[in-house]
């Protein structure tokens, strides 16, 4: 990968505004693009093929991540720019930067944001396997983290409740560390018919520590499955909970009342991954 040539140093050129601008999910949503930090996350978006807009590099530390990067190309629409240090230090959003920030446009091929009309779009690309499903998980960072787990443990897909956090927040792109560029999600207005349609195919589990659930060790997951896990704080709605086949709950030590939304998603995963 060649070096850039342009070199940028006013906080009032355009692009830099646009980068700085996509911290905030407003701009994110108006703009269609979302924005990453770090030469991980840059060299799998190089791997993945995702549709980078513009990448920008520290000046000093240019060299290294394109050395990094060896043969792997930039797509050919996209602008590679020089931001001198401490400019780009101002807008980097990591404590320590590693000297590239990415801007891409929205995944739409992984990830479909539906209005679901008796779940027609949604059964119709379908993909088999097992769901997890998602209601209200608020931070980004939760987000993230169970994103990461889905794909570690061969979920086919994610269906997100609109009201989840932000899929491009940087949080949940930080905790997803790469794997919500490969990741098929769906983000649906209609929670309870995208169950009702996934229940054509397998049970689905609600995650709750209800009266009537199972216990997880009791339990051999399906093929076709899916699961679905609530709000960090509130859990499951009572329309989700009636729509679901079964409950399941995470067996733990008295005197603790919960888990954490990320490490119960993980866990229930890890039972997916080893029914199959």
């Amino acid at each position: 990968m060649q070096k850039p040539t342009e070199i940028i140093a006013s906080r009032q050129n355009a692009l830099v505004k646009l980068t700085a601008s996509l911290t905030d999910r407003k701009f994110r949503e108006r703009e269609g693009l979302f924005r990453f930090d770090g030469k991980k996350l840059f060299l799998e978006a190089l791997d993945a093929d995702i549709p980078l807009f513009a990448v920008l590099l520290r000046a000093s530390s240019a060299q290294a991540i394109l050395d990094a990067a060896q043969d792997r190309q930039l797509p050919s629409d996209c602008r590679a720019v020089l931001l001198q240090d401490e400019l780009f230090d101002r807008i980097s959003e990591e404590r320590a930067p590693e000297g590239v920030i990415c801007v891409s446009r929205h995944l739409d091929k992984f990830h479909k944001i539906i209005t679901i009309n008796k779940c027609r779009a949604f059964e119709s690309e379908f993909s088999g396997g097992q769901t997890l499903l998602l209601e209200s998980v608020r931070d980004p960072g939760n987000l993230g983290t169970i994103i990461r787990s889905a794909a570690a443990f061969g979920v086919s897909q994610i269906v997100l409740s609109a009201d989840c956090a932000d899929l491009y927040h940087p949080r949940t792109i930080r905790a997803a560390m790469g794997t919500l560029f490969h990741t098929p999600v769906w983000i649906a207005d209609d929670l309870v018919g995208v169950i009702q349609a996934l229940s054509h195919h397998g049970k689905v589990f609600a995650a709750a520590l209800d009266e009537g659930a199972a216990q997880l060790d009791g339990i051999r997951f399906g093929k076709r499955d899916a699961v679905v896990v609530g709000n960090e704080g509130h859990g499951l709605s009572k329309e989700v909970l009636a729509a679901c086949s079964e409950k399941v709950y995470i067996p733990m030590s008295p005197g603790v009342e919960s888990l954490n939304a990320g490490i119960a998603a993980s866990i229930l995963l890890w039972e997916f991954y080893r029914g199959r």
